[in-house]
């Protein structure tokens, strides 16, 4: 491709982990295994905090909060790596690319902003403990997040206005392929470790997820009871 003030992108070749074909449905099963624990290991904690009154606490909403931008940030790069992969296509248009970099961006940064603001409600908790409940009230807890989703939004904008200029000006640049696989590996492995480091080991999480999925089956068991009477 010529280089010159004129160049005009419309598509991204993808490095991806592996070219080789005989490794492709090992990738394609091992990622997929990876995302599929990702989403089940996290929405539970979803479901739990809002199905249970005693887990609307502080320590809890940002663990939600965590739980929802982990599955966010698996799915803006895997589902489109696994499709890939399946149809053999390594091509994405430069909408899809900058689009797909604005949301990794935002929720990788989220995430961060979360673990600090986790860190700081803990903090909280063993330096104030008389006093953490009206430190961390509702509505500090709400501004907190709040103002975490603003600032990986306007990082995320920032970095993809950055890259739109750093493709359009300069040589291409070549990733390792090194790079590459580190790069999703830390997205896929990360995000499904955190719900089994935070919360699936906390005993409030597995009394709240074992009530619901008590209620989830006695409802259930009315629902087919209703249904076979005449």
């Amino acid at each position: 491709m010529v280089q010159g003030n004129d160049t005009s992108i419309s598509e991204f070749i993808l490095l991806g982990v592996s070219e080789e074909p005989e490794l492709q449905p090992l990738i394609f099963g091992l990622f997929l295994s990876m995302y599929l624990t990702t989403v089940l290991g996290n929405l539970p904690i979803i479901l739990a905090f809002s199905s249970d009154s005693h887990l609307h606490t502080p320590m809890y909403f940002f663990l939600s909060n965590l739980s929802l931008v982990d599955i966010c940030f698996t799915s803006t790069t895997v589902p489109k790596m696994l499709w890939n992969i399946q149809t053999q296509k390594k091509v994405i248009t430069y909408e899809g690319c900058i689009t797909q970099i604005y949301f990794f961006v935002l929720f990788a940064v989220l995430d961060e902003l979360l673990l600090t603001v986790m860190a700081y409600d803990r903090y909280v908790a063993i330096c104030h403990p008389l006093h953490y409940m009206v430190i961390m009230n509702p509505k500090l807890c709400g501004l907190l997040v709040l103002v975490s989703w603003i600032l990986s939004a306007l990082h995320s904008l920032l970095q993809s206005l950055m890259v739109l200029g750093m493709y359009l000006s300069s040589a291409p640049i070549h990733t390792s392929q090194s790079s590459s696989i580190a790069l999703e590996m830390y997205t896929v492995v990360t995000t499904m470790l955190n719900p089994f480091i935070y919360s699936l080991r906390n005993k409030d999480i597995k009394m709240a997820l074992n009530s619901f999925l008590r209620m989830a089956g006695i409802k259930g068991t009315i629902v087919l009871e209703l249904k076979k009477c005449p």
